[in-house]
């Protein structure tokens, strides 16, 4: 009886689950262009930093709502809406969908970080085993072109339609995202080093994983870099509310050091302000500023200007308060740059590396009704607490990696942060 019955439920699930409708992916003009006034408003009313581009707005309706007549799949849609957000030259804005065509995500899905210097595309950063340096990418090359096409041309062709007049800015992000890549091509970048060219094929095609391999990487790692000198990388887990738990264990067991090196090298893809200030509020015995906030719409809907400095409280059963020195790259991204800044403006902090991600702003999202496609782009301003922005901190012990060239086989930035760390624990002396 009972495994008739068990048969039965079976029969009767399978139903079910053959009876519900597939998801949707073509729909009608009109739902496009719906969508597509959705996302064009959203953008106009919020968007915080228009102030800063050479992006015509307006001009950008005007040129990409007549192409949904072409559209026939939800797909194509998605690869004309990235057109449009590319528009802004925004690495925090960005569709939380994509195709097997979408651009990769900088910093997250880059591993190559590089800048216009006196007329030439050099790379000025790469990121440690990515498939970038083990194709032979070294910082201080010279990009000649990107998938077969002169650099200059590639990037002139990948600016916005909409732009005023091209800026620096808007040239950097389009090398950027040029060297980063399509998710379903390989890259082929022609270099230029020592005055010889060569060109050089990047696979990003994952390896097949043995038998019972695992990629998960733990939330954090910890250990002593030296007797009295404790070391603490976050994996890129700011978004994980687990990692507070994690850092109060990690800390108790670091908790004699007298010295702390905490790494935020590999923390591209952000996370949220909870977990950062339950990271921040380890270092501090009362609250205190750690960044401030504005949101440009409010001024322009109404003319009145809103903006509030956010604070970080004590947490934890004591308080770390040896010095600690902050470890970041171009691969330190939104939430990352938030601590940065932030145990900067505390004064808890001295901060060693290059320049960070520069990612703009507070993020917010829309869905558009009818695709159901979500997007996300920058709604607050953020500043440090001394009211410079904070995409345009630079590290006080700043690390140019382009002198450091002869260097590449060591870990420049960690060796510059540990002398930097025992000479602010001097004279005490640290046991090797």
């Amino acid at each position: 009886m009972r495994r008739a019955t068990f048969l039965s439920l079976v029969v009767l699930l399978c139903f079910f689950v053959e009876a519900l409708p597939a998801p949707q992916t073509n729909f009608t003009r009109q739902q496009y262009e719906e969508d597509f006034d959705r996302l064009w408003q959203g953008i106009s009313d919020d968007y915080a930093y228009f102030d800063k581009k050479q992006t015509d707005w307006n001009k950008v309706r005007e040129i990409y709502r007549p192409q949904i007549g072409a559209i026939k799949t939800r797909g194509e849609f998605v690869a004309l809406l990235e057109s449009v957000l590319e528009e802004l030259y925004d690495f925090h804005t960005h569709l939380n969908t994509n195709t097997a065509a979408s651009p990769r995500l900088v910093p997250s899905g880059t591993d190559i970080w590089a800048e216009w210097i006196k007329g030439r595309a050099i790379i000025t950063e790469v990121r440690p085993e990515s498939h970038a340096e083990k194709a032979g990418i070294r910082i201080g090359m010279q990009v000649a072109s990107i998938n077969d096409i002169a650099v200059d041309q590639a990037v002139s062709r990948r600016l916005g339609k909409s732009l005023r007049s091209s800026d620096e800015a808007a040239r950097n992000w389009s090398l950027r995202i040029l060297l980063a890549g399509r998710r379903n091509e390989k890259r082929s970048i022609e270099v230029i080093a020592n005055g010889e060219r060569r060109a050089l094929s990047i696979d990003d095609q994952p390896a097949q994983p043995s038998v019972g391999a695992t990629s998960a990487r733990p939330l954090l790692e910890y250990r002593r870099v030296a007797k009295d000198i404790g070391y603490l990388r976050v994996n890129n887990s700011l978004g994980e509310s687990d990692l507070i738990q994690q850092f109060d264990v990690a800390l108790a067991a670091l908790r004699n050091t007298r010295g702390l090196i905490l790494d935020l090298r590999d923390t591209p893809s952000g996370g949220n302000t909870t977990v950062a200030r339950g990271m921040m509020g380890r270092f501090i015995r009362r609250d205190m500023p750690y960044q401030k906030h504005s949101i440009p719409a409010e001024e322009r809907q109404y003319g009145t200007k809103r903006s509030w400095i956010e604070l970080v409280s004590p947490r934890g059963q004591f308080t770390y308060t040896s010095p600690v020195v902050v470890l970041v790259n171009h691969w330190t991204g939104s939430m990352g740059e938030g601590i940065t800044i932030g145990l900067d403006g505390m004064k808890r902090a001295t901060i060693v590396g290059t320049e960070m991600a520069r990612l703009a702003g507070a993020t917010s999202g829309i869905r558009l009704p009818n695709t159901g496609i979500g997007v996300t782009f920058p709604t607050e301003k953020l500043f440090h607490v001394n009211g410079s922005p904070r995409e345009n901190f630079v590290p006080p012990v700043h690390i140019n990696l382009l002198l450091t060239v002869n260097q590449q086989n060591e870990d420049v930035l960690l060796d510059r942060g540990l002398k930097t760390l025992r000479a602010m624990i001097k004279p005490a002396r640290i046991g090797e």
